[in-house]
């Protein structure tokens, strides 16, 4: 008989109310703004409030809104043309404290953002902007660690005073130290195993083979990477772009996305940045008065440590540097031994830590600094002439008190949670590029052709939906308007469940909730016609009903399986517009057998169910 369970009405009833709740946001359209974030020398107050109006107000533009909360301030803006002209007003009036960024702000109701309920985001293929992928040479990383081990073997041998011959890199990644006899072999093993984590020491007479292993090799490799994307994103904030792509693909490849970037060069100029750390000993004297006087003592400057609420304190640093940061081979968060603090463990090389050692010998109790200094190029237009300058980014990021002698290995201590120490030992390896990189792949998409391609894109869904209901009403009648609303109930949980899941709305996408609508046409026929065979073999309509569906829902599930696995394949082997082609083809495969299946099932059931006498049905 044709039934439906009371439980599956309920359910049905659930499904359409909460897609049509969480696919309402993508009906509120975004206003063009500009977002005002703080670098590390701004504070977000009412003062810059005050200047963003006053700098509107020069530019002669009415701002439909301006808001701003702990973190940012946002400037809601009539169109596309003002959000231009205050971006650029903004950038001069507010210098390099503040990052003034191109964004669209949502227009969603708070009720509805406090259920989670937010629009899809465009891609960038649709908002417009540049595209890099960067191969990072891992091998450069491997090979800068492995010389780094042999001068610390030789450092090492020096210091516990074994003699040797000679301390060689081979070709094949591994440190064969010559012993000048080999009843010292046993100790140097020890003394090279100290300290070390993933590192194989083999003797063979007089001789030792150093070599990291496969596993710490790998961990290296990745390492690299983790510490380029760092860096790349401390970088992109020079760019001024909002919502930003940084992220690693596989495992020796970086995808970029800049949206609302159209300058490339720019782009490659920024990115490509070069910066390093400097350790610097901290000057008595009153960095405050020095600041605000310019009486700074001898053999000293002045340089500033941004607090945790943005506010510039000024130190007084010794123009002599003990290390740098090019003398780093590890930064590492953990937890001091002896009072249980967050701490980040650092090794220096052996050039460094010679020079820690001599510079921490003298100054036990004294405080040291870590400076993190930028060289960022830039490139303005003078009188029409193009004119390169680098600007340099110097700051403090961490103030820390020598509690004993070290040298290549130490700790800095009494940092104050352990996301911080977390963060300070990212900086602290990210502070320049691990490994070089190259742009094996970039692109740009204009804002124009992002808006023709939403255009062409919307469209095309439209007018496949469009025909598919226009062919089910005119071929099967009734049974043509369930499939109707069956398919309407499709694309309204489909964009529903992309919108919750922040799924990122791509040219691709587009095409694949067009195909999703095309399969979803694909499963309400085989109903339809497993319904018609039915009535043809001489079944009362009622049973034919309940057969046709019963006998199509094993070969709709059978073939969409099929294309739900390709679906993941598609996601978890692409990139980009791929992945989102995979995205749409996964969600709109599985919303589509609910809807064909059992929502179609059971407004037929409302429909005929209850029919006691019923002779024929319209299909």
């Amino acid at each position: 008989m044709l039934t439906y369970a009371r439980w599956k009405y309920v359910v049905l009833v659930l499904v359409v109310l909460l897609s049509a709740l969480y696919a309402l946001p993508n009906v509120f359209p975004q206003d063009p703004s500009v977002q005002i974030s703080a670098n590390r020398g701004g504070r977000i107050d009412a003062a810059l409030v005050t200047r963003v109006r006053e700098t509107l107000r020069a530019a002669g533009v009415q701002a439909k809104a301006i808001e701003h909360d702990a973190d940012d301030v946002l400037v809601r803006l009539p169109g596309a043309d003002q959000q231009v002209r205050v971006a650029d007003a903004l950038r001069e009036a507010l210098g390099n404290d503040y990052v003034v960024a191109l964004n669209l702000a949502a227009t969603v109701p708070p009720w509805l953002e406090r259920i989670r309920a937010r629009p899809m985001q465009l891609g960038l293929d649709l908002q417009g902007g540049v595209h890099f992928k960067m191969q990072v040479d891992q091998q450069a990383a491997r090979d800068k660690r492995i010389e780094a081990l042999a001068e610390d073997v030789r450092v090492q041998l020096r210091e516990a005073r074994i003699r040797y011959e000679s301390v060689e890199r081979r070709a094949d990644g591994s440190v064969v130290a010559v012993l000048g006899s080999a009843a010292d072999a046993d100790r140097a093993r020890e003394l090279f195993l100290r300290g070390q984590t993933g590192l194989d020491v083999q003797a063979a007479g007089a001789s030792l083979v150093a070599r990291y292993t496969p596993a710490e090799l790998q961990r290296l490799a990745l390492d690299a990477v983790e510490q380029n994307v760092s860096t790349l994103r401390n970088r992109v904030n020079a760019l001024g772009v909002a919502e930003p792509v940084i992220q690693r693909q596989g495992t020796d490849r970086i995808i970029v996305e800049l949206p609302g970037v159209q300058d490339t060069a720019q782009a490659k100029r920024v990115l490509g940045a070069t910066a390093t750390l400097e350790y610097r000993a901290v000057v008595d004297g009153d960095a405050i008065s020095a600041a605000e006087t310019g009486n700074v003592p001898p053999g000293a400057r002045v340089y500033y440590e941004v607090g945790p609420n943005g506010e510039r304190r000024p130190v007084l640093l010794s123009k002599r540097v003990i290390a740098t940061g090019d003398q780093l081979v590890d930064a590492k968060a953990t937890f001091d031994s002896q009072t249980g603090t967050p701490a980040v463990s650092v090794r220096l090389n052996s050039a460094g830590g010679q020079r820690m050692f001599d510079f921490t010998s003298e100054n036990v109790g004294k405080p040291m600094a870590v400076v993190y200094v930028e060289r960022i190029p830039e490139v303005r237009t003078v009188n029409g002439r193009e004119v390169r300058t680098t600007r340099l980014n110097e700051e403090v990021i961490s103030v820390a008190t020598i509690n004993g002698v070290f040298g290549r290995d130490f700790q800095t201590t009494g940092l104050e949670s352990s996301q911080f120490a977390a963060d300070l030992a990212l900086q602290l390896r990210s502070g320049s590029l691990a490994a070089p990189m190259d742009f094996v792949e970039e692109r740009i998409v204009g804002p124009s052709l992002g808006a023709e391609n939403i255009e062409r894109g919307v469209r095309a869904v439209l007018f496949s939906f469009g025909f598919t209901l226009v062919f089910f009403l005119f071929y099967y009648r009734v049974f043509g308007l369930i499939t109707c609303v069956a398919l309407l109930l499709n694309l309204l949980a489909l964009v529903a469940v992309m919108s919750l899941f922040g799924a990122t709305l791509s040219l691709p996408g587009l095409a694949g909730i067009a195909l999703t609508v095309g399969m979803s046409v694909d499963a309400n026929v085989l109903i339809n016609e497993r319904i018609r065979e039915e009535l043809r073999a001489g079944m009362p309509p009622q049973a034919a009903i309940a057969t046709g569906y019963d006998k199509a829902s094993g070969t709709i599930a059978d073939a969409n399986i099929t294309a739900i696995l390709a679906g993941i394949a598609l996601f978890a082997f692409g990139t980009g517009p791929v992945q989102g082609f995979g995205v749409a083809l996964i969600v709109g495969i599985l919303t589509s057998m609910y809807t064909a299946v059992s929502a179609s099932r059971g407004i037929a059931t409302l429909i005929y169910g209850r029919r006691r006498r019923l002779q024929s049905i319209a299909i």
